[in-house]
């Protein structure tokens, strides 16, 4: 897997789009079908595989139609625990506190 750490953003989107098209051509679909499937013009779909720009509405039409919604997974991952709220909680006990006993004045 290429290291993604200091890419640019276009870098990025060529990226993007190169591994877009793969997918596309792994699914054996062309890119009529595809940009019809997923409800944008041809030229939309040739901007995001070239990198040339897009939209996030065409990025999710066009994975939804080559049924990779499951790549919003990895491009957006559902936080499962806070870090914040970890620190936030209380800390469990070290030891047992016995109560002070009380001197009875009588």
């Amino acid at each position: 897997m290429a290291t993604l750490a200091f890419s640019a953003p276009n870098e990025l989107q060529e990226l993007l789009g190169t591994r877009l098209k793969r997918l596309r051509l792994s699914r054996n679909l062309d890119q009529r079908t595809t940009a019809e499937k997923a409800g944008i013009s041809e030229k939309a779909l040739r901007n995001l595989e070239s990198g040339r720009g897009s939209t996030v509405e065409t990025l999710l039409r066009v994975l939804k139609a080559l049924d990779h919604l499951q790549g919003l997974d990895m491009l957006a991952p559902e936080a499962s625990v806070n870090p914040l709220e970890l620190l936030r909680q209380p800390k469990p006990p070290q030891r047992v506190r016995r109560p002070r006993k009380q001197n009875s004045v009588g």
